[in-house]
């Protein structure tokens, strides 16, 4: 899962007549600057190989897993006891689904198990690994206690590790994303482990008003609306940190993604507030509209990226605005 190979650069002269132009002293430059870009307009770095559908969808799906094991814990702990063995049960389903996803990303299953030989901790990939198995037998055991009533206490310590897990397992896959070389992911670095923390919360929210009743489901509408403000905030400083580079996040196929996911997670949460307390349908109907919202949001990040690792003046013209003038100046 490597996008850091790069391909050659080359360098021409500016289109400014035979004449140079003159230097911030006055001097007369008898080269013209150079001016960067690839051979043949192709590509600088290598575009991500990975399938979106399995790889947006392990973005998903470990997001939903991952917050939706905090949600169970605090569930557990209000004494809301439907809500929480329901969303053990569906944080259990989510990540064997996200592990699915990238095993048959892979290619190979054996290359999951693989990764488990040895523990990196300077590879992202590597603690991941670690961190979703870890989390996968966490949440199986909480889950498995829930439903069949046995070993309480087992139960119990296994939700508080999956909780404790469960940020983790929500916001790592922004860390893979980001320690590639693609313009997009790269470039918001900072912002994107938040942006997938707050999609991934939405997402939690919205499972707990689709299988919680409505009861029990003040927690849930109050963290979707938490998290849709958090999504928005983050998704704006990510965009004003990447430039020019944010036109991948507002055109193409991603910008119609990220678009949808604002009003989709938007739409979840103000009807879970306004709506979920008093009617069930209104509440199934917002947890479903907050779930596309966040795999909205999961799948546009994953275009953007490779959209900007596509078109070479995204890699160019930003690492060029950042070289220093040739003269020193």
């Amino acid at each position: 899962m490597t996008t850091t190979g790069q391909e050659g650069w080359s360098g021409r002269r500016g289109h400014r007549g035979r004449r140079g132009r003159r230097g911030p002293r006055g001097e007369q430059l008898m080269v013209p600057r150079a001016e960067f870009e690839s051979y043949y307009g192709r590509p600088v770095i290598k575009a991500p190989s990975w399938a979106a559908r399995d790889i947006a969808g392990y973005f998903f799906l470990g997001g939903l897993a991952g917050a939706g094991s905090v949600l169970a814990a605090g569930a557990q702990l209000t004494g809301r006891t439907t809500t929480a063995t329901a969303m053990k049960v569906s944080s259990l389903g989510a990540v064997s689904l996200s592990a699915a996803a990238l095993v048959h990303d892979l290619g190979v299953p054996s290359r999951f198990p693989n990764m488990l030989r040895v523990l990196k901790p300077t590879s992202p990939m590597s603690v991941g690994s670690w961190l979703l198995a870890g989390y996968g037998l966490a949440a199986g055991a909480a889950a498995l206690s829930a439903v069949t009533g046995r070993l309480p206490r087992a139960g119990a310590a296994a939700t508080t590790v999956a909780a404790l897990l469960g940020p983790a397992v929500a916001s790592y896959t922004a860390v893979l994303a980001a320690d590639t070389a693609v313009p997009a992911w790269h470039g918001a670095h900072r912002e994107l482990p938040y942006v997938f923390a707050a999609s991934a919360t939405a997402a939690a929210a919205g499972m707990g008003l689709v299988l919680g009743p409505v009861t029990e489901s003040a927690p849930a509408r109050c963290a979707a609306l938490l998290a849709a403000a958090a999504e928005v905030t983050a998704t704006g400083a990510a965009e004003k940190r990447l430039g020019m580079v944010a036109e991948t996040y507002r055109q193409g196929r991603a910008g119609t993604l990220l678009r949808a996911a604002r009003l989709l997670t938007a739409t979840g949460a103000v009807g879970g507030v306004l709506l979920g307390r008093r009617s069930r349908p209104a509440a199934v109907a917002s947890g479903l509209a907050l779930l596309a919202g966040s795999a909205c949001t999961r799948f546009g990040v994953f275009a953007a990226g490779v959209a900007s690792a596509e078109d070479p003046k995204y890699t160019v013209v930003p690492q060029r605005a950042d070289m220093p003038p040739p003269d020193g100046g």
